[in-house]
């Protein structure tokens, strides 16, 4: 394939800086940051509302055709601090129970659909298969939404969680040739996320700022926590503890990246980890311990050592914090739990959904669809079912038909991952691969595959068959490099 004329490939790749180069992007951005600053002050949410969405949409389209790697962080940073946003003008302009503002990050995302389109049939030869297995399942999916949903409007939404890793992730493996810069562009903007997002969520859980305490009251979820300093569970800017613990165990995980000499490192490390243990999701905990696993095992010995080096310091930065009673009473009650599962609430309402779920979801080859979170209950009414597993998700919304596709592209992605060498001496590579392999181990007791934590998963699949095809596509031009060598010497030594 040729990939001349693809987003990620329509410039000469340069180095990504916080300065100002290129202007025009920063312009873009820095006008964009300036439109939500002004609104969000002045507290005209009928104005920033749909203004966000529109004006990080027109951005976001700007940099996916001219500047591919703001585009990888911009799209990344709207994941990131969208939620926080909302809630801030929320607290301004009054409760918006629509949640409009939360569409932008969807929007900006499937930007990417672009490359998709054009690129997703050819992509078998190039090793996509599991895209386009994953990219049917899906279309299927949506096809019996719409037609079991109670209204199109769900349906769609619905999409919007289960299309946008995909479409993200495609534009990641497609452009591989770009690997060495989005890999490092991917490595610097999980460090500033996790060492912001780490910050603030303690700033949340040891303040209970305003506009957070409105949001927890707004949307009545008591299992959040309760609406005081000291009694949240910490989501940072984020929409929910869960998506924010996925972010910050991939951001966590990257932050053992040898590459990473950033100043910043230890810093972000601290409030990362305190941030993530504050959330108190077993889950995702569970995931960032498979994750370091199975990153410790990916390596060279001589990079196993000083994996051993990194993480006792990064302990040293942790434990300080720890010691701290505000802080260590929740994490380490939470941990308790583990070995007191029986008399743990939330393990016994887990174990419920399966029994109940279980039958439901295995018995129906069809499936609900997209969107359809409801079912109908002996009275002949809607009942919403809820599903607190991935892998029950998936076979509820998708049926057996569409479960094929859908986990037939991801346990193909699995063993091929699997397969590759490279993650021996590329540690971003070793860690992209425990970060999605870790994520797929959470889809035990969580849908670990939609909205962020599916950009998450998806997207480190990605970026692990993106540097196997470049280490590949390398190796095969220094074997043909040699092969010239050889023909030239050859050639001379005949001629003497």
């Amino acid at each position: 394939m040729n990939h001349s004329h693809t987003p990620g490939n329509s410039q000469p790749q340069k180095k990504f800086s916080f300065g100002l180069e290129p202007p025009l992007a920063w312009a873009a951005i820095f006008s964009f940051i300036l439109f939500t600053t002004v609104c969000t002050l002045a507290g005209v949410g009928s104005i920033l509302r749909p203004g966000y969405v529109l004006f990080s949409f027109a951005v976001g389209i700007l940099l996916y055709l001219r500047y591919p790697m703001l585009y990888i962080s911009f799209t990344w940073w709207l994941w990131f601090v969208t939620p926080f946003v909302s809630r801030m003008i929320d607290l301004k302009a009054g409760w918006d129970p629509s949640r409009f503002m939360l569409v932008s990050q969807f929007l900006v995302t499937l930007i990417t659909l672009h490359t998709a389109l054009k690129y997703l049939p050819k992509s078998l030869r190039e090793g996509g298969l599991p895209f386009v297995l994953a990219f049917i399942a899906i279309f299927y999916g949506f096809l019996i939404g719409l037609i079991k949903a109670p209204s199109v409007m769900i349906a769609t939404r619905g999409l919007l969680d289960w299309l946008t890793p995909i479409s993200f992730a495609f534009y990641l493996f497609i452009n591989w040739r770009s690997y060495p810069e989005y890999s490092k562009n991917t490595q610097r903007t999980f460090l500033w996320g996790a060492l912001i997002m780490g910050l603030y969520g303690m700033y949340q859980y040891l303040v209970a700022p305003a506009w957070d305490v409105f949001w927890l009251e707004s949307t009545k979820l008591n299992s959040m926590g309760t609406p005081e300093p000291l009694g949240l569970r910490v989501w940072s800017t984020m929409a929910s503890p869960a998506p924010f613990a996925s972010v910050m165990m991939a951001a966590l995980i990257l932050l053992f990246n040898n590459e990473n000499k950033d100043f910043f490192r230890l810093p972000a490390t601290a409030a990362g980890y305190i941030a993530f243990l504050l959330t108190t999701v077993r889950t995702l905990w569970g995931g960032w311990f498979v994750a370091v696993v199975s990153f410790f095992g990916s390596l060279k010995s001589n990079l196993q050592i000083r994996l051993i080096i990194t993480f006792l310091i990064m302990v040293l930065c942790v434990l300080p914090l720890l010691t701290v009673e505000e802080f260590s009473e929740p994490i380490f009650d939470r941990f308790e739990t583990f070995g007191n599962l029986e008399n743990d609430n939330s393990a016994q309402i887990r174990q419920k959904i399966y029994e109940e779920g279980l039958n439901k979801a295995l018995t129906d080859p069809l499936g609900n669809g997209i969107g359809n979170t409801y079912i109908i209950n002996k009275k002949g009414l809607l009942e919403q079912l809820v599903v607190d597993s991935g892998f029950l998700d998936t076979f509820f919304t998708l049926g057996w038909f569409g479960v094929t596709f859908y986990l037939g592209g991801l346990l193909l992605l699995i063993y091929k991952i699997f397969q590759f060498t490279e993650v021996r001496f590329d540690s971003f590579m070793a860690a992209a691969r425990g970060i999605s392999t870790g994520m797929v181990c959470t889809l035990l007791g969580s849908s670990g595959m939609l909205g962020v934590p599916g950009m998450v998963m998806w997207g480190f699949f990605a970026m692990v068959l993106a540097g196997h095809k470049y280490h590949l596509a390398q190796r095969y031009s220094q074997f043909n490099h040699h092969q010239y060598n050889n023909h030239q010497y050859n050639n001379h030594q005949q001629s003497q």
